[in-house]
């Protein structure tokens, strides 16, 4: 069985896609395609891959965890399934944890590591979305401030900006970890907001991805309206946030470019073949999706963009926290 552990990253529509594999999982597994997301991984599925504080020895956690990965995979196996999709956005870490340290995800090589060990060296793919750090850092903060932390300051900004851990530096963690398996890279500007294009690519080109229930947009950061009647509510002054409505961009424009111009930089050397390491998804402009692991394409359908929904289901629940 082919499987396929998508890490996140957090805050790059992981929501939307899972969501968008919920409503359409009968007709994946009648195309022999299984998929495990929150709703499995975070009820004690994955529990003891990273070692949790407990009674039991870390290398014991580990065994059980793989233990219950293999039953699960020979039922999967046993059912006829084909593919298997693993989404799961706290392999790779916790944005909270990200905040706190102020850089992105400094331990996903030994996360990845021990999840890919965990799963038997059995994953054939592994794929990873990647936002404009200036953006997801915004909506990294605006959900911490809606549960509970405080409006970050100019010292903490500053520190995010500078901080020289980029997307590269991820990807090139993961590879270490990942010998020989393949990183489909796929960039939320471009996919986010079309989880189909995201299954194709994740099945490498051998499921003409169903467009029900494509365009169901799920789980956006809290805006500012939003965000100053939460500290209404908290009795903490709403003027702490800038005026006016929609996103908020708590880092100003000479921050925002120099965040850009790194991703951009990241990009660069996707595009340029990322050494050897990973596999930029891209497509093309005359609607062809081109599979990034062998140049065939699919025409990609041209359907209105429908009604986005907006709001939590519940299957966020522990996605700023990490594991549990």
């Amino acid at each position: 069985m082919d499987i396929t552990l998508h890490i996140g990253a957090h805050r790059t529509a992981t929501t939307t896609f899972q969501t968008y594999l919920q409503d359409n999982t009968d007709h994946l597994a009648r195309n022999g395609i299984a998929w495990w997301g929150p709703k499995r991984t975070r009820n004690g599925l994955l529990s003891g891959i990273v070692p949790l504080p407990g009674l039991l020895p870390p290398e014991r956690q580990f065994a059980r965890a793989a233990g219950r990965i293999g039953l699960h995979l020979d039922r999967a196996a046993q059912q006829g399934m084909r593919q298997l999709i693993v989404t799961e956005e706290n392999m790779l870490g916790a944005p909270r944890a990200n905040l706190r340290a102020g850089t992105l995800y400094p331990h996903a090589g030994m996360r990845i590591g021990r999840y890919l060990a965990a799963f038997g060296g059995r994953t054939g793919r592994i794929a990873l979305s990647i936002r404009s750090p200036d953006y997801y850092w915004a909506s990294c903060m605006a959900f911490a401030l809606a549960r509970g932390h405080g409006v970050p300051g100019p010292e903490q900004l500053a520190r995010l900006v500078a901080a020289d851990r980029s997307w590269r530096d991820v990807i090139s963690d993961i590879a270490c970890a990942a010998p020989g398996v393949p990183i489909l890279v796929m960039t939320h500007e471009a996919h986010g907001a079309q989880p189909e294009q995201r299954l194709w690519h994740m099945t490498g080109g051998s499921l003409l991805a169903p467009m029900t229930h494509a365009r169901n947009w799920l789980n956006r950061a809290p805006d500012l309206a939003r965000l100053r009647g939460i500290l209404r509510d908290r009795g903490r002054d709403p003027q702490a946030l800038p005026a006016g409505e929609g996103r908020w961009m708590p880092f100003d424009a000479g921050q925002q470019a120099r965040m850009r111009e790194s991703y951009m930089d990241d990009l660069f050397w996707l595009r340029a073949g990322a050494d050897g390491m990973a596999v930029l998804a891209e497509d093309d402009a005359d609607g062809q999706w081109s599979d990034a692991w062998t140049g065939t394409g699919a025409a990609a359908a041209q359907l209105p963009p429908g009604e986005l929904r907006r709001g939590q289901d519940g299957i966020e629940k522990g996605r700023m926290v990490g594991n549990r």
